[in-house]
């Protein structure tokens, strides 16, 4: 399996494809859902999509963290960190399982 990055321009491309819009209105399109899911993530909203999976936005306080080369202890601030969860449908996918069975 080729590792391979799917880009902004990839998807208005399949977009374009699938969907019947112009290149123009393809690219549109994708830029208007991506900055909508980037837009709720920074107000620290959670983004589903179903049988895809969850972006959520944690809140991280503040740790003693240690330099690896000098071992001298540094603090890390607190900040906000997104993580990806994905649904049971997309890992059985991942996996070349059918969702169907893995329910069962």
């Amino acid at each position: 399996m080729a590792e391979r990055t799917i880009t902004r321009a990839e998807l208005s491309e399949a977009v374009y494809k699938g969907v019947g819009l112009s290149r123009t209105e393809s690219a549109a399109l994708v830029e208007l859902v991506l900055k909508e899911i980037s837009d709720c993530l920074a107000a620290g909203e959670t983004v589903k999509l179903s049988s895809f999976g969850s972006f959520v936005v944690r809140s991280k306080g503040e740790r003693i963290g240690r330099n690896p080369k000098t071992g001298v202890e540094v603090p890390i601030e607190p900040r906000r960190v997104m993580i990806f969860k994905p649904s049971n449908i997309l890992k059985a996918r991942i996996n070349g399982l059918d969702a169907a069975a893995e329910e069962e």
